[in-house]
């Protein structure tokens, strides 16, 4: 993978790029995934985690480092190389399908501590974000987005409220964040 691969999901769309690159991707931040992840995890409930959008394993690589082994993976592009690479179970749900509430077939209200999102949730069109959002947040009271921009800004939306941000630096001095956010109960 040669061109950035923000210029591959422009040239290809993020489907075409995955079914050409999925069973190689690498993500060409996991050392600032890695870090993010370990300095926060004691901040989460990290009973049982869903990786979402789980690319070939670097959110469960960073937890099973620090013991974490409650984790299961969710991506429709990359699920056999994530599976290859870490040994767990990962399903294919697509946002689509969390929107559509195929999910509710394997998992119930409250199933995860928390999900981790990492480098997918900023790609998402507006008019989507938050019915998927607010489909994740049945499943769990924390969402962590892991995102290379400070989009998405879901603390906009009515009873989520971000509770913690991080950042790392790349090597050329862009910023990786981290943020946590809660479903507030009303």
């Amino acid at each position: 993978m040669s061109k950035a691969i923000r210029n591959e999901y422009a040239d290809l769309g993020v489907e075409a790029f995955y079914a050409q690159n999925g069973d190689k991707y690498e993500n060409p931040h996991e050392a600032q995934v890695r870090l993010l992840v370990q300095k926060n995890a004691h901040k989460l409930d990290c009973s049982a985690v869903l990786d979402l959008s789980c690319g070939s394993g670097e959110v469960t690589r960073a937890l099973t480092d620090i013991r974490i082994e409650n984790i299961i993976g969710c991506d429709p592009f990359t699920h056999q190389l994530y599976e290859k690479q870490t040994q767990k179970k990962c399903f294919t749900f697509t946002f689509d399908d969390f929107m559509r509430g195929k999910h509710l077939e394997v998992w119930k209200e409250k199933q995860f501590g928390v999900i981790i999102c990492s480098f997918a949730l900023h790609l998402q069109p507006e008019k989507k974000l938050y019915p998927l959002v607010s489909a994740l947040f049945f499943l769990t009271d924390t969402l962590v987005i892991i995102t290379p921009h400070k989009r998405p800004v879901l603390e906009v939306l009515e009873n989520v409220e971000l509770i913690d941000s991080d950042f790392e630096l790349t090597a050329r001095g862009k910023k990786v964040f981290l943020k946590v956010y809660r479903r507030m109960i009303v």
